[in-house]
């Protein structure tokens, strides 16, 4: 893991899993979620659908090198966490 670049590692759905917000995974965020620039996402980010829960935490997984596709197995609460730590180690 390297914290210098923001990444975390967290347990989901049973194994550590890698996850980055990179500008990559901001843009494919973006992409998912509908929306346009770092205001957009933010405004979002405040009412995620359980679906676009999911968006974010595939994209950040991608963006830790992982397969995003392991978000399909985990649990909503699981998530949210995993999604929140990630953003809280990119703004740190």
């Amino acid at each position: 893991m390297n914290g210098v670049r923001g990444e975390v590692v967290v347990r989901l759905a049973g194994g550590e899993r890698r996850l980055c917000l990179t500008l990559g995974s901001l843009a494919e965020i973006e992409t998912g979620l509908g929306v346009e620039g770092l205001g957009g996402v933010a405004e979002r980010m405040r009412a995620l659908s359980g679906r676009d829960l999911m968006v974010v935490l595939a994209a950040l997984l991608r963006g830790g090198g992982e397969d995003g596709s392991a978000a399909e197995a985990v649990q909503p609460r699981e998530a949210a966490e995993a999604v929140a730590r990630a953003f809280a180690a990119a703004a740190g």
